[in-house]
């Protein structure tokens, strides 16, 4: 089970909200449409899923709806909460569900040292009896792991894959970042990359696994840089991400996560205003730059 949540590409899809619920059969449509892609696992309640933006009761019934239509393709579902023990009620609630594993990141109000964020993963960790995927997201958290600390969780047992931030783009520098992180972590421990320009480059200097937002909309071309990078096809995953180069430069200009619900929306995978408020989503100039890169690219085949 730990191969398959720390190996190949993983979809992190929305959780798409109607009139401010979240859209129940369009999110089951959006994990069918996955599963027939093919790909690797699943991961509910990411980021991309809007997990901080949800109650108990609604990341409940989002996992098992995951678990329900992802049939049979492994789950990880995301547990990051404020308190520990609201994580650890959250766990229990994957396990229930049915997930493969769970993910979790050190989500704070009052930022956290490294001892706090080493009991966060300690305390949750005695309570699972499925693999956890550690989730560095600086860029949400506001925490900095360290290889140091990445070597700390790697010593409990439940921990199977790091979610790490995306390397350096030059290729020698990121085999060298790659390595340095290897060299922290034992070799069960799998790293999966995060940040879908980079993933192509990230996956060919030595991840294991690309946690993709991409991928949980639009599978296509997320599986077509996977397949190529983890079978060493070098200039072909390059080739296929620098395709998507516009698409790209909307994730730097907007964020991916506002990107791939207008690309949801557009598709008619997710109602329109699908974000969870007060987040939201793009209008105007930007939607109709979207929908101009939809049509470019092809996404919606």
């Amino acid at each position: 089970m730990t191969g398959h949540v720390a190996t190949g590409l993983s979809a992190f899809p929305l959780t798409p909200l109607s009139d401010d619920r979240v859209d129940e059969s369009a999110y089951a449509a959006i994990i069918e449409r996955l599963v027939r892609a093919g790909v690797d696992s699943i991961g509910a309640l990411g980021s991309t899923g809007s997990y901080a933006y949800f109650d108990r009761e609604e990341r409940r019934r989002v996992a098992e709806a995951t678990v329900r239509h992802a049939a049979g393709v492994p789950v990880i579902v995301g547990i990051s909460a404020l308190r520990t023990f609201h994580a650890q009620a959250l766990a229990h609630d994957a396990q229930a569900a049915g997930a493969s594993a769970v993910m979790l990141a050190p989500m704070s109000y009052q930022p956290l040292t490294d001892d706090d964020v080493m009991g966060l993963y300690t305390d949750v960790a005695g309570e699972l009896s499925v693999p956890l995927v550690v989730y560095d997201n600086p860029g949400t958290t506001r925490f900095g792991f360290t290889p140091e600390l990445y070597l700390r969780l790697a010593e409990l047992p439940q921990v199977a894959s790091i979610k790490i931030p995306p390397p350096p783009a030059e290729p020698t520098a990121a085999r060298e970042h790659l390595a340095r992180l290897r060299s922290a972590v034992p070799e069960r421990v799998g790293l999966g990359v995060s940040g879908d320009p980079s993933a192509a480059a990230a996956l060919l200097a030595g991840c294991d696994s690309w946690y993709s937002v991409l991928a949980g909309t639009v599978p296509g071309p997320a599986l077509a840089i996977a397949r190529a990078a983890l079978s060493g096809r070098a200039e072909e995953a390059l080739a296929e991400s620098a395709g998507l180069a516009p698409l790209w430069e909307l994730f730097s200009a907007h964020g991916s996560l506002r990107v791939v619900a207008a690309v949801a929306e557009i598709l008619g995978l997710a109602a329109e205003n699908c974000l969870p408020r007060p987040v939201l989503g793009l209008t105007g100039a930007d939607r109709t730059v979207v929908e101009t890169v939809v049509t470019a690219l092809s996404l919606g085949k």
